[in-house]
């Protein structure tokens, strides 16, 4: 199986470096991004990414404008917020529009490297059930549609 592939997004260049070397330590594959709009631009070249570690306070696009866009636009990519500005509203928020998990600042690195794992493994599973609902034989398009959608639609499903 090949590495998780990662997409640290952070306005703070210096942790996002230290954090990226840490996590490629840990053998993931890591890319970083510096606002949320580089992040969206990363995920239309690469289609690899399986999640997408994001803060909250960012200029430009924040994370919840930018959550909402990479799970409109890429619906198998997970996200996970990791900030050091949490609030209750926030954190609920995230959730709501996909994120799979939210993380204060400091964070312990076992307790990311795991939620990362699972959200990672959670992607790679509904790909294989999105490539085994659209190759399914004889099943409608109508069936074979719901099917596709409740696959693309499972943020709730955790």
């Amino acid at each position: 199986m090949t590495a998780f592939k990662i997409l640290l997004v952070d306005d703070e260049k210096p942790f996002v470096e230290a954090l990226a070397q840490r996590l490629r330590h840990k053998r993931f594959q890591v890319h970083c991004a510096f606002c949320g709009s580089e992040a969206l631009n990363r995920l239309e070249i690469d289609d690899t990414i399986d999640v997408v570690v994001l803060d909250l306070k960012m200029p430009g696009l924040d994370g919840i404008e930018t959550v909402k866009a990479v799970k409109k636009n890429h619906p198998l990519v997970e996200t996970i917020m990791l900030t050091g500005h949490a609030t209750i509203h926030s954190a609920v928020d995230s959730v709501k529009l996909g994120a799979v998990d939210y993380l204060t600042k400091p964070c312990d690195i076992h307790d990311l490297v795991s939620k990362i794992t699972q959200a990672a493994s959670r992607k790679r599973d509904r790909e294989t059930q999105l490539f085994n609902a659209k190759t399914k034989p004889y099943i409608s398009d109508r069936e074979r549609n719901e099917l596709i959608d409740s696959i693309l639609n499972r943020n709730s499903e955790r």
